[in-house]
């Protein structure tokens, strides 16, 4: 038997329970189950769901008996088998205080309703369909079955439907991304102001009102309506040779 140590648990808990470990914890942990293969399946629950402390709040010392009890449980025990042995320090109390079955049964039943013990069963919870895997396949033989065999038509082509649903191949699902771009009236009023513009500089270009520099210095503003160019510079001007992207 390969008892817990002290670093095991610490690794499995949260940050915030690490400072709560200590070796009388951990001597409890190691002594409270003798049976070997019960010791091995509450250790390895203790260390698996330690999750769960993040989800309310709970003692160490209080995680420590519900998984004690969900072993138990796991091991096909009943609730009060399973409290029992739990908590025997507190069942001979109940029995030396002469509480009745009843009670002792009553108290069972509330603990292991309690939200840390509910919050462990369901960490140990198999999905169904995992469950009845061997009862998924036999209803799939009887649908073939029924599909070759059966006397009704309906029969056979409600057989053969339900097999074409069932053993459907899953669908791969396509992402698509319009990466078009919308143009809206601004995007078009700019375009129209600056070939507007272009046009109006080739002409001075070619009738000699200005010249290539000072079309260079040009500020086009635009408010999506208008466009206006930057007063030129009046002093004469020799005319330049047009350049070759306007010819």
């Amino acid at each position: 038997m390969s008892e817990l140590t002290m670093e095991q648990l610490k690794v499995a808990l949260p940050a915030q329970f690490k400072k709560s470990v200590n070796q009388d914890l951990l001597d409890n942990i190691n002594s409270t189950i003798s049976d070997p293969e019960s010791y091995e399946i509450y250790r390895d629950n203790l260390l698996s769901y330690t999750q769960v402390l993040t989800e309310g709040k709970f003692k160490m010392t209080s995680y420590i008996d519900a998984v004690r009890y969900v072993s138990f449980k796991l091991m096909g025990h009943t609730n009060i088998k399973s409290y029992s042995l739990t908590f025997p320090d507190k069942i001979a109390r109940f029995n030396t205080q002469g509480v009745s079955s009843k009670d002792i049964a009553s108290y069972s039943t509330a603990y292991h309703k309690s939200k840390l013990v509910g919050l462990l069963l369901a960490q140990t919870l198999t999905p169904s369909w995992i469950l009845n895997q061997d009862l998924y396949q036999e209803a799939l033989n009887t649908q073939a079955e029924l599909m070759l065999y059966a006397k009704s038509e309906k029969v056979r082509s409600d057989a053969a439907n339900s097999l074409l649903v069932q053993l459907k191949q899953p669908e791969v699902k396509k992402v698509e991304l319009d990466i078009g771009l919308k143009e809206d009236k601004t995007i078009e009023a700019l375009r129209a102001s600056t070939l507007q513009l272009v046009a109006q500089q080739r002409a001075m270009l070619v009738s000699g009102s200005s010249d290539a520099q000072q079309i260079a210095h040009s500020k086009l503003i635009t408010d999506a309506s208008y466009e206006e160019v930057e007063p030129l510079d009046e002093s004469p001007a020799t005319t330049p040779k047009p350049p070759s992207l306007f010819t």
